[in-house]
Order: structure tokens, then C-alpha cells, then sequence
């Protein structure tokens, strides 16, 4: 079925080849931010909703337009003071969140599952079934205990960072004034928990230096879940090419995000309107729309990013020609502040596929970067499980 209806979608808008490709290709995404609406009231992921009337890109309507097979659903948590009230309150958060993906998954069983394996992914494709994983951004929910890796890992994290836009107990932060110069020693401590238990470390707003850490330790692959290079675009959150490098001669894998393409306008009204988003499952319909309405004009005016469809295959492209067709996939921080003109949300994902079709790729590679190689690292992070 869910191949039927993407077959009807996708022929209006893309020529039959690359609807034809998209469509045998099994796709991923690594970081979808999108659960932070899934508590809104009179609002369902399992319909479609429109990008200029509705502030998310990713919903089960859409992943059929865009033929999205699964990804990583993130338990994003903000950081807070490093103490252990503040270490509590983002326990509670981080496993509310998580049991809110679930729920709302489980609303859906005929549509879209729940799974922990790279098999999983590749079985569910084939029952025609979408599917998803949990990812954790930010570990500082964790506090200083680490045992918690493994009650996240039984709800179904696969993925996760240690550190998000500011400095925690377990890293220095890429946009924060480095305090451990890397890892701390409960990060390093985090690493090999991470690697035992067969879960992907998540690289992306680590600091350089915590990545270089990482890299040494970790004995199974990297995974930048949304990341772009800094010969496209010197920002923090960016790697730097050699970096980019180091990560594919390891094994890993950089999934290019649509973010950081180009001068980030964090203006005071925008991060205010931010601050409003976070709370969005908390809002009456009437305030949703108010704040949909208040973003939409500001993007009118003074979008997140000026740049377009075009720099994000500049930069895909790019980081394709560093790292290798084999070490590079998509992660493009959909309802995170991704999104570009021309791929406003996952209803254009054919248009990435069309792309690298046009580029001379073969179908082989377009499937390695849409979902091939991630798999490859979470086989091999389970198997590194496996033998420990």
C-alpha cells in the first residue's frame, strides 16, 4: 500500500525515472526533530498538513508524498544547569519524550513500526510498512549515571550525542567555550558504554576536539547524524573537510544536513519564536496557528538562512566528493530549522534522488546514500554488541 500511494503521489511532480528510482530506494533520515508536535492538540501525524499553514515538515502524509521510508526520531532535550536537580528534570523530560514517540507510532501499527535493527528497516520496507528508530540528542538527561544508556536503549535508542549547543558533564560543546578541551572523563566513560551496549555515537555538536576523542575511542563507527562541511559554509556546527576525511577512512558516516548552509539569522525574534516552538504540544490550536502565522512572516522577510535546493546539492555533492560515496547520507534536520527553497519539507525528497540520478550516480550509490551506508554502521555497532 504504502508503495501504491507514493507511486500516485510522486507522478504528477517528478519525471517517471527518478519517480520510478525514489521509489525502489529505500530512504532514511537520521535526524527528525518532528516529535516535539507530536502532543499538540487537534493536530495527528498520521495526516498530511501543509507547509504554509502548519509549522511541520515531516508527517505520515508527507513521507508518503516524498516516499520517506523511516528514520530517527529524536528525544531532544534543552540544555540545563549541570546539577543533579537539573539532571532529574531532564530524566523526566527525556523519558516522557520517549514514550511520546512511541505512543504515537503505536497509533499507526498498519502504517509505520517502531525498530531496532538494521534488518528491521530492510524487513519492514519490504511489508510496505515505514518505520522508525529513537535518537537521543543531547545525553545530558543522563546525569552522571550511566546505567541509563540501557533504559534508553530498551525503549529503542539506536543513536545518540553527547552534547548539544552548550557544554555538559560529558563534552565540550562545537558552539561553546571549550571547559574539558574534548571529552570529560565521564565521556570517555560514556564512549565504551555506547560501544557495548551496540549503540552509534552521534557526532554531530561535538567540538572538533570531542570528535577527534571519539573518532580514537569509539570501537565501531561514527555517525554525523546532520552536518555539513566548512569549505561550503565556516560555521561551528560544521566539519572541517580533513575531519570529514578522518571520519570515512573509520568507517563513518556524515549525513548531510540542510542547515548551516549559509549565514544563520538567530535575530532576537526569531530565537523568541523558537522559544514559543519548543512548547508547541502545550498550545491550544488557536496559539499554533498564531505562532505558524508569526513564523511564516518572519520567514518571508528574514528566512533562517537565504539559500536554496540548489546549495544543499552543492553541499551534498561536496561532501559526496571528500568522504566517498560510501560515508555519506542524509540527515537534513527536518522541524530542527532545516528546510531550504525549493525543499521546504519532505514532500520534495524525489528531487534529491532526480539529482544524483542526473549527477551520473548509479543506483546502487544513490541507495548507499539514502539509507545503505547508516545501516552498514548500526550492523556493525550491533555486532560489536554482539561479541562483547
Amino acid at each position: 500500500m504504502k508503495r501504491v500511494l507514493a507511486s500516485v503521489l510522486l507522478a504528477a511532480a517528478f519525471p517517471a525515472s527518478a519517480e520510478t528510482l525514489h521509489q525502489r530506494t529505500l530512504t532514511l533520515d537520521t535526524h527528525l526533530d518532528t516529535p516535539m508536535h507530536f502532543a499538540r492538540q487537534g493536530w495527528s501525524f498520521g495526516d498530511k498538513h501543509s507547509y504554509d499553514t502548519d509549522l511541520v515538515q515531516v508527517d505520515m502524509g508527507r513521507m508518503d508524498e516524498g516516499d520517506l521510508d523511516g528514520g530517527f526520531f529524536v528525544i531532544y532535550t534543552e540544555q540545563g544547569p549541570v546539577t543533579p536537580e537539573g539532571f532529574a528534570k531532564a530524566k523526566a523530560f527525556a523519558l516522557g519524550r520517549a514514550d511520546l514517540i512511541r505512543t504515537t507510532l503505536a497509533k499507526f501499527p498498519d502504517r509505520i513500526a517502531l525498530i531496532s535493527t538494521a534488518a528491521d528497516a530492510k524487513r519492514m520496507d519490504a511489508e510496505g510498512k515505514r518505520f522508525g528508530w529513537l535518537s537521543i540528542e543531547n545525553s545530558y538527561p543522563l546525569g552522571e549515571d550511566l546505567s541509563l544508556l540501557k533504559t534508553f536503549y530498551d525503549l529503542g535508542v539506536r543513536l545518540a550525542g553527547p552534547v548539544h549547543g552548550k557544554n555538559n558533564q560529558f563534552a565540550d560543546s562545537a558552539t561553546d567555550t571549550p571547559k574539558w578541551n574534548g571529552l570529560s572523563p565521564l565521556g570517555r566513560q560514556w564512549v565504551a558504554e555506547m560501544n557495548r551496549l551496540g549503540m552509534v555515537i552521534d557526532g554531530s555538536h561535538s567540538s572538533d576536539a570531542a570528535f577527534d576523542q571519539m573518532l580514537a575511542l569509539s570501537k565501531t563507527p561514527l555517525i554525523l547524524s546532520h552536518s555539513g562541511s566548512k569549505t561550503i559554509s565556516d560555521q561551528p556546527r560544521n566539519l572541517d573537510d580533513a575531519r570529514i576525511r578522518k571520519l570515512a577512512e573509520a568507517g563513518g558516516v556524515i549525513c548531510v544536513t540542510t542547515v548551516f548552509l549559509a549565514p544563520m539569522n538567530f535575530t532576537p525574534e526569531r530565537n523568541a519564536l523558537f522559544a514559543q516552538l519548543e512548547n508547541i504540544g502545550t498550545m491550544t490550536p488557536e496559539e499554533q496557528a498564531k505562532l505558524t502565522r508569526e513564523t511564516r512572516a518572519l520567514d518571508a522577510v528574514l528566512p533562517i538562512q537565504n539559500t536554496d535546493f540548489e546549495a544543499f546539492m552543492k553541499s551534498l555533492l561536496h561532501i559526496i566528493k571528500v568522504a566517498g560515496v560510501d560515508h555519506v547520507g542524509i540527515g537534513a534536520d527536518w522541524d530542527g530549522g532545516g528546510g531550504v527553497k525549493g525543499l521546504e519539507d519532505i514532500g520534495g525528497l524525489p528531487k534529491v534522488t532526480e539529482r544524483l540520478h542526473a549527477e551520473g550516480f548509479s543506483d546502487a550509490d544513490i541507495e548507499k546514500i539514502w539509507s545503505g551506508n547508516v545501516l552498514r554502521v548500526l550492523r556493525l555497532a550491533e555486532e560489536n554488541a554482539a561479541q562483547h
